[in-house]
């Protein structure tokens, strides 16, 4: 509780600053200069901005130029009723504070300015305490209404701003985000902050990473394009409700945030990650919001390609981030109605900021399992549209392997055993032992022609060509070994720059090759790494390179790591590798393996363009 002063004695250092609001000034309007002189000394010597008029003409002309909290109105003027002008000031001038002077005691008159809006009558002769008394009285009245009046604007103001981001979490909690559903949330967002029930910005624009962060691209822009447009947007929102659905309809419908003017100063944002000196890339990188003031941020002046794209020198950037990174940044300003931005809107804008980085992550977690879900989906489509060719790759790995062993084991005595009895048929001429050397002779060549049948099992059919994409078949490749990959903690990288090169080629023996290769990698990392797949099209040929990050091979064993019936454990058995040569060589291409950057074996095909 205020307490009042009783005598102007007591009062005459009071801050009028405890009473009016700043610029405020009080009025008074009598038509008696010596009652003018007494109370606008006295109100002077509180500390009051005070005016003085005779007549009711002057006191409106005051009324139009100054910004009046009180008047001190003596209801007997020349020009005009005092009661008149009080029922005009009470319908049109609800804040001004009045307190009526008249020369009479009819208790009837002062009921009827009580009632008609007045808040407070002296009867003249009035005493210099009960003046001061009544003023200050009035004016502290003036002062708790008002006061009310705006805690309860703010407290409405909060809890929309409350009701707002609990529909937004709403949204996001119960509905996964796509694309689609998060531009929607993001424009909410933006109005959000634009509407006047809002933050009350005049624009908001949002800027984004690209998917390789390597730029920050402008996206979306809301905001009036004139000062006649700037509540329009909001109040057909407000008309319609506070629920989120209806704003996001509304922000969809409206032409606001589609001006031509705002979509190219959108579309004019993109700024390159690299350039650290710049504003925005500051403000994502510390994860702070940045004020820019007269085109200056606290970290120097701003570059001037942003001004001009802004038409603008004042406004606040926000910058939206998860854990783990940068996602980007909202830019708002108020540049139809030049309001100061304050402390508290940046408050407000950082937590909307932080709704609109949630709803990004919360989209970008949906993505990478609709992703995965459709990895995963196309690895089954694969698995059992090609479940036959895994088979076949199985089956010449499985006798790749046996091969390896029987011409280690076989292979070589049957020469030597086959040589001597050669040797030895010569030199006979005994008949019977002749026939036994013979029959040695025999089955040794039988049993040599075993293994190389063995080998050539592939068979000596042509490849049956036709014009075929080659990415398809890389990707449905490396997705067949989906599964192991997971199972063995190998990542893979696909460098795949467009065009797609489309090739003559047997799409079915191709594959088959490919897969011989990504099969070796995978075995090559048995403890993990990354598989790359690289494609370059140099013009006259493409050449396709599978790169592990295994162990490796020695110089040695890679010259001899396409012979038939050669193996190691590092990489794979030359039976696969052998059918591979065969595959390259039938399309007119070539082969080889090298060391990769990496430390693994990088595998090499190239093949003719057209």
């Amino acid at each position: 509780m205020v307490d009042l002063p009783a005598s102007p004695e007591n009062s005459s250092a009071i801050a009028s600053s405890e009473y009016l609001f700043p610029e405020e000034s009080i009025v008074i309007v009598d038509d008696s200069i010596e009652i003018i002189l007494i109370f606008e000394n006295l109100l002077r010597s509180e500390g009051f901005t005070v005016f003085t008029a005779t007549s009711a003409e002057e006191f409106y002309q005051l009324l139009a130029r100054e910004n009046i909290a009180l008047v001190l109105l003596d209801i007997g003027l020349p020009d005009k009723d005092g009661t008149e002008i009080l029922t005009d000031i009470v319908q049109n001038h609800p804040d001004l504070g009045v307190i009526m002077l008249t020369g009479t005691t009819d208790l009837k008159v002062a009921m009827a300015c009580l009632r008609d809006g007045a808040d407070d009558y002296l009867a003249k002769p009035v005493t210099l305490e009960e003046f001061s008394l009544a003023v200050r009285k009035t004016l502290q009245k003036r002062r708790l209404i008002i006061d009310n009046r705006n805690y309860q604007k703010q407290l409405e103001l909060t809890n929309y701003r409350t009701n707002f981001l609990h529909q937004l979490n709403l949204k996001m909690n119960n509905a996964y985000l796509n694309s689609i559903e998060l531009e929607s949330v993001l424009r909410s967002i933006l109005a959000g902050i634009t509407a006047e029930d809002g933050l009350g910005f005049n624009r908001a624009f949002l800027l984004l990473y690209n998917e390789q962060h390597t730029h920050l691209q402008g996206k979306i822009g809301i905001g009036p394009p004139s000062k006649a447009d700037a509540g329009r947007v909001w109040n057909e929102i407000k008309e319609k409700g506070l629920h989120l659905t209806d704003i996001l309809q509304n922000v969809k419908t409206s032409s606001v945030d589609t001006d031509s003017e705002l979509n190219r100063i959108v579309q004019g944002l993109n700024i390159s990650s690299e350039d650290k000196t710049h504003v925005l890339i500051q403000a994502c990188d510390d994860r702070k919001s940045i004020m820019v003031i007269n085109g200056r941020a606290r970290q120097g002046a701003v570059c001037e390609d942003l001004l001009n794209s802004l038409q603008e020198k004042n406004f606040i950037i926000t910058p939206l981030f998860s854990p783990n990174k940068s996602l980007g940044l909202i830019i708002a300003d108020n540049f139809i109605t030049c309001r100061s931005i304050t402390d508290d809107d940046i408050n407000y804008l950082e937590i909307f900021a932080s709704q609109a980085s949630l709803a990004i992550e919360h989209s970008h977690l949906y993505q990478d399992m609709m992703d995965k879900i459709q990895a995963l989906e196309d690895v089954t489509a694969e698995l059992d549209k090609n479940k036959n060719l895994l088979v076949d790759a199985e089956r010449y790995s499985v006798l790749g392997h046996m091969s390896a062993q029987l011409a280690h084991s076989i292979r070589n005595p049957i020469t030597s055993i086959g040589g001597i009895a050669r040797l030895l048929a010569k030199r006979s001429d005994d008949e019977k032992t002749s026939k036994f050397l013979n029959m040695m002779i025999l089955e040794s060549g039988r049993i040599e022609t075993i293994l190389d049948n063995l080998f050539n099992f592939v068979g000596d059919e042509k490849p049956k060509k036709e014009m075929q994409a080659l990415y398809p078949l890389i990707r449905k490749s490396i997705m067949l070994f989906y599964g192991d990959m997971k199972k063995q903690s190998i990542l893979y990288r696909l460098n795949l720059p467009s065009p797609d090169p489309v090739l003559s080629i047997d799409a079915k023996r191709i594959q088959q090759m490919l897969l011989h290769l990504i099969r070796n990698g995978v075995e090559a990392m048995d403890s993990g790494g990354l598989l790359t797949v690289s494609c370059e099209d140099t013009g006259q040929e493409i050449k396709v390179s599978i790169e592990d990050s295994g162990s490796g091979i020695t110089d040695s064993n890679i010259k001899r790591a396409a012979d038939p019936f050669y193996t190691t454990k590092t990489y794979g058995t030359g039976m696969g590798l052998t059918l591979v040569e065969k595959i390259i060589t039938d399309h007119e291409g070539s082969f080889s393996l090298k060391h990769g950057q990496s430390g693994g074996t990088m595998a090499t095909i190239t093949l003719p363009s057209g």
